[in-house]
């Protein structure tokens, strides 16, 4: 099985062509730039060079993975409507997955793990995970100080903000395109029907619909 893998939910702009072979993710070519300013410019170029690399073409994909955030909401969708665009274009399931989903999953730790991304605002995406690397918690938004690392008994942190959360740091800082199939590899292999593309943005947008106009005209008992 061939899988097309995206993710826009980091600074980084994610895209690579995985064989999922005997259950197995294996990377044919991949492209990672970190740049928070140019996924909508970089992401369907890095995915053509990586599927040129690998000596393949869109239509030979079985399946199309892409990171469903938590992340801004910028980013976050020029790779959910590429991910849709391209699985309408060539008939092919697209699954959601977790960005921290996929950072946990190729997390070089052993032990329960907790995953952190930057949110801005001062202010982290977070998920905890077992030893397995099942989600248990999460995801959340919270400043780092507010983040129970003591009651979540974690050994270790991966991801970009993982240094802020006081527990040793491990790689990988951004979703890869073997972490995303790694990720979504139960669902892929059952030929399940793909959840609904929703994006996790977490936050309430920072724009609010407007409310009445105020009345410029006089009251009746004005003089």
């Amino acid at each position: 099985m061939l899988v097309i893998a995206l993710d826009t939910s980091t600074p980084a702009v994610t895209a690579g062509l995985v064989a999922l072979d005997d259950g197995t993710p294996r990377p044919l070519a991949e492209r990672v730039t970190v740049n928070p300013r140019a996924h909508g410019e970089l992401l369907m170029p890095q995915l053509l060079d990586a599927l040129a690399e690998a000596g393949h073409r869109l239509g030979d994909a079985d399946a199309i993975v892409v990171g469903s955030g938590p992340g801004p909401f910028t980013g976050l969708r020029v790779g959910m409507a590429t991910a849709a665009a391209l699985g309408q274009a060539c008939d092919r399931p697209v699954h959601p997955v977790c960005g921290l989903d996929a950072i946990a999953a190729q997390a070089a730790a052993d032990g329960p793990l907790l995953v952190a991304t930057d949110a801005r605002r001062k202010e982290v995406y977070w998920a905890a995970y077992d030893a397995a690397r099942a989600r248990t918690t999460g995801p959340r938004v919270q400043r780092p100080a507010d983040v129970p690392v003591a009651d979540l008994g974690v050994a270790a942190a991966a991801g970009e903000m993982a240094e802020a959360l006081g527990v040793p740091a491990v790689e990988p800082r951004y979703p890869s395109p073997v972490g995303l199939v790694r990720a979504a590899r139960e669902v892929l292999l059952s030929g399940a029907e793909p959840e609904p593309l929703v994006p996790l943005y977490l936050r309430r947008p920072d724009a609010a619909t407007p409310g009445p106009r105020k009345s410029v005209v006089p009251g009746r008992g004005a003089r």
